[in-house]
């Protein structure tokens, strides 16, 4: 077998392997971002009269009134959070929490761009690359989307010719 061939059997077990691994890894991928911000969105509802103090005092939410944008973020944590978690309309709530996670690191920018925060500021990173990678690939097979399509997804991995 010369090294071509043997190179393009690689290939074709290794996407064989990313086929199989694709769905577990978006639903996890879904699972820990959309986590992330439920618990966030919870927290705020639960304790509403700090939340409110917090968008009043700390948050620094451009163009929203403070009291409208506590509604705004806490509704948009835990309703996109949800259905990200869920992989319902998956590339839209995908994109709809990561409006909400970009609007965080806005408002919370004298914080999260001072010195000593950087690792705050990488988890708004990490959120965000989570997302923006469910928003191209999709929630994945293992999604209420996937499971409405009834077949309509791409297949997990194309065949290699041998």
């Amino acid at each position: 077998m010369n090294v071509t061939a043997m190179l393009t059997t690689l290939e074709g077990l290794l996407a064989r392997i990313a086929g199989w691994l694709a769905a577990p890894f978006a639903l996890a991928t879904r699972v820990w971002v959309g986590w992330v911000f439920v618990k966030s969105g919870w927290l705020k509802v639960s304790d509403w009269s700090s939340t409110l103090s917090l968008f009043e005092s700390e948050y620094r939410v451009p163009l929203l009134p403070p009291h409208l944008a506590a509604y705004v973020g806490a509704g948009g944590e835990l309703a996109f959070g949800a259905l990200v978690i869920l992989g319902l309309f998956g590339r839209a709530s995908a994109l709809g929490l990561l409006a909400v996670n970009a609007m965080a690191v806005i408002s919370y920018r004298h914080v999260l761009l001072a010195d000593g925060f950087e690792a705050a500021l990488g988890q708004h990173v990490l959120w965000g690359f989570m997302l923006l990678t469910l928003a191209v690939h999709g929630p994945g097979r293992w999604s209420l989307d996937g499971l409405l399509s009834l077949g309509s997804q791409a297949p997990a991995a194309r065949p290699v010719p041998a």
